[in-house]
């Protein structure tokens, strides 16, 4: 393996920060999201596969975890109380088995796009073992035990708050790169957030849209930096709908103007699409007469924001010319475009290799979709597909249905990094090429699970997972 002086750099800057203000490893993990192209280094056995520095945090997490006293004690609980642990691990059983054995099993039997790492991009081959088989199931494997790690994690005062810390950290350094991307671009030093991106993928950045920069951040392209946004404008939003918090009014606002900006398409549909609930949530309490004051000042924006925009068009009739032609031809005209046809083709050969393999998939890793869904009915089958609908049913219930009170503060973290994971997935559907739905999806999976059955009661709670539990998750201040 080459280590990448810059993704070592990195991840020692983020492990100085975390000892420094003596936060878990879990915030380190969370917060390394925020860097979506730098790699730790680059593993030529495996076709140049270049891992992202989170798995450095995520192995660290996972040692942190068995390194505690009574690990098997709190092993058995976990597995005893929260259900989802015993699917987590028959699907990673079953990911490596299907990494494994379909791609040889359907050799040729039918079509799969495989990612080159030439200037070729991604082509359409016969289906046959892949590097990305291995590397695709390390990173699927990977995320299940972390998965487990938070669970037990969970257990120790603290870890919840250290949960919304990465979460915090995470977007803080999104915007902020953000911002030096497009800044860079508008000014014209180019793309300063270049020497980051160390990963081998194939680079989108340093492109327009339109007329528009497009943002890239520190990822690859800016589909990626739009569904990134999309996720932390929907923690911020929700945490400062729950609490009040000025940092995630803030962010929110700074997440909002960037994924408008941003000029994609992923990131377009997919703020229409999570708009909807919030939308619905404020008409619900407008009909029960129980506004509160976060929805009463969205309330108020809007009128404000409407008569700005059309005090500009009277006195400026074509100042919203190039905004229409950038929502022409990143959402209206999208799926006639060259782009758009090519990804539409990726589904339908996706879909149909479903079929050819009949219904078990072709293994993870084999091939690339355009869609989260369709990626893991082909890559993981009915069988696979079953279970990953599963926890997400789990994910969507959230917090409802549990006996008790919640802690206000418990329910705040809770119900906002289920916002986080669940628009990651309505990106991931616009755009998503793996099956594997990745760390924002399995850690968030994780606090849901655990703060459904710690429970606020009067003195020590019975019913808490682990033997020494006192009902409360974390001490969040």
């Amino acid at each position: 393996m080459q280590v990448s002086v810059v993704g070592a750099l990195i991840c020692t800057g983020i492990l100085a920060l975390v000892v420094c203000m003596r936060w878990s490893m879990i915030t380190a993990l969370i917060a390394s999201l925020a860097f979506g192209a730098t790699a730790i280094g680059t593993i030529t056995s495996l076709g140049g596969s270049s891992p992202l520095i989170f798995t450095v945090f995520a192995m660290l997490v996972i040692l942190a975890a068995l390194a505690r006293r009574g690990i098997w004690r709190e092993i058995g609980a976990v597995f005893l109380r929260i259900g989802a642990a015993w699917i987590v691990c028959l699907l990673m059983i079953y990911v490596c088995i299907g990494a494994l054995l379909f791609p040889r099993l359907f050799a040729g039997q039918t079509s799969a796009f495989v990612a080159s790492r030439t200037a070729r991009g991604v082509y359409e081959a016969a289906l046959a073992p892949v590097s990305a088989n291995i590397s695709q199931a390390g990173y699927f494997i990977l995320g299940g035990l972390t998965f487990l790690a938070t669970c037990l994690l969970l257990q120790r005062s603290g870890t919840l708050a250290d949960i919304r810390r990465g979460f915090f950290l995470w977007f803080s350094l999104h915007v902020v790169m953000g911002v030096l991307d497009l800044l860079g671009k508008m000014s014209g030093a180019g793309d300063i957030l270049a020497p980051i991106r160390t990963a081998n993928y194939s680079m989108l950045t340093h492109v327009t849209q339109a007329g528009f920069w497009r943002i890239a951040g520190a990822f690859s392209e800016a589909s990626a930096f739009g569904g990134a946004s999309l996720a932390g404008l929907a923690f911020t939003f929700n945490y400062w709908r729950k609490t009040g918090s000025k940092l995630a009014l803030a962010l929110a606002t700074s997440l909002f103007i960037l994924l408008l900006l941003s000029t994609s398409s992923t990131a377009y549909v997919g703020l229409a699409i999570v708009t909807v609930p919030v939308v619905i949530s404020i008409v619900k309490s407008l009909a029960s007469g129980r506004l509160r004051s976060e929805e009463a000042l969205l309330v108020a924006f809007l009128p404000l924001l409407l008569l700005s925009g059309l005090a500009a068009i009277l006195f400026y009739p074509h100042v919203f010319d190039p905004v229409l032609q950038l929502v022409d031809s990143t959402v209206i005209n999208k799926a006639t475009s060259a782009s758009g046809q090519e990804r539409s083709y990726w589904n339908y050969k996706s879909l149909q290799s479903f079929f050819d393999t009949g219904g078990l998939g072709i293994g993870l890793g084999s091939s690339r979709a355009s869609s989260w869904p369709i990626a893991v009915l082909s890559q993981l089958g009915l069988f696979g597909a079953a279970m990953m609908i599963v926890l997400l049913a789990m994910l969507v219930r959230g917090l409802r249905g549990g006996r008790g009170r919640l802690d206000p503060d418990v329910d705040a973290i809770g119900s906002s990094v289920r916002a986080c994971a669940l628009s990651a997935l309505v990106a991931g559907s616009l755009a998503g090429g793996s099956a594997d739905p990745g760390i924002v999806f399995l850690v968030p999976l994780a606090v849901v699970l655990v703060s459904r059955i710690l429970v606020v009661e009067d003195g020590r709670d019975t019913r808490a997972p682990y033997p020494h539990g006192d009902g409360q998750l974390a001490e969040v201040s």
